[in-house]
């Protein structure tokens, strides 16, 4: 179904407690932000928000940022938090190229990437928020040993994305082809399209792969 959209839906974004203009003046002063030191954890397409709203009421000993680029979708996700707010979620509207206007290297502790956009044109391949493009700019982001979790129900964007992250400085720790009949089941905070696809009984893929910033140097020196 196509996403009809609202009209000034950009416009609207500032008048709502928890979203960010211009995250760009919070380089560097996020705890200002926040108003605490706590540890950072992203979400790239947070869609309506369902997911990211969940573990931000579940921990409110973490900070989130979460980013959905379409204005439309974001104002819908921002009409999903409580009217009192939520003080550790900051949600923004931009571009994932953008991250690094506004994140500093290593300040990410966790990445949530779920259901992107598979782009399954090879032409596209650039575009895919696992592409080795964007990889090296989680590997500027996040810590030292911090942690991507992956989901789609695209089982070839999934295999397109085992690939790349085994060329990458991540060690891929755990993968399942079959979310709801497996271990890492548990704990699981479903997103929106995550619930229709499993209703709909297709496979939900998932991998977890840990950063190590000592493969960085490998590959910079493999590549000489």
């Amino acid at each position: 179904m196509r996403l009809r959209s609202i009209p000034n839906a950009r416009e609207m974004l500032p008048s709502f407690r928890n979203y960010v203009q211009d995250p760009r003046l919070f380089k560097d002063k996020w705890s200002s932000y926040f108003g605490n030191s706590n540890e950072i954890h992203l979400e790239i397409g947070s869609g309506k928000g369902e997911f990211i709203i969940t573990l931000a009421q579940k921990n409110p000993g973490i900070n989130y940022i979460a980013v959905e680029r379409c204005p439309t979708i974001a104002l819908k996700f921002l009409r999903k938090i409580p009217e009192q707010g939520l003080p550790n979620l900051a949600v923004t509207s931009l571009d994932a190229d953008y991250l690094e206007e506004y994140l500093n290297e290593g300040e990410v502790g966790k990445l949530y990437l779920n259901f992107s956009d598979p782009w399954p044109k090879k032409k596209h391949a650039k575009r895919r928020l696992t592409s080795p493009k964007y990889l090296r700019i989680y590997e500027r982001l996040l810590k030292d040993g911090g942690i991507i979790e992956f989901k789609t129900d695209n089982r070839p964007f999934f295999d397109y994305s085992l690939e790349q992250f085994g060329e990458s400085a991540f060690e891929i720790i755990a993968v399942t082809y079959d979310l709801y009949n497996s271990d890492l089941l548990e704990g699981n905070v479903p997103t929106e399209y995550e619930t229709r696809f499993h209703n709909m009984g297709t496979p939900i893929n998932k991998l977890i792969a840990r950063l190590d910033k000592t493969k960085i140097k490998q590959n910079e020196g493999a590549e000489e």
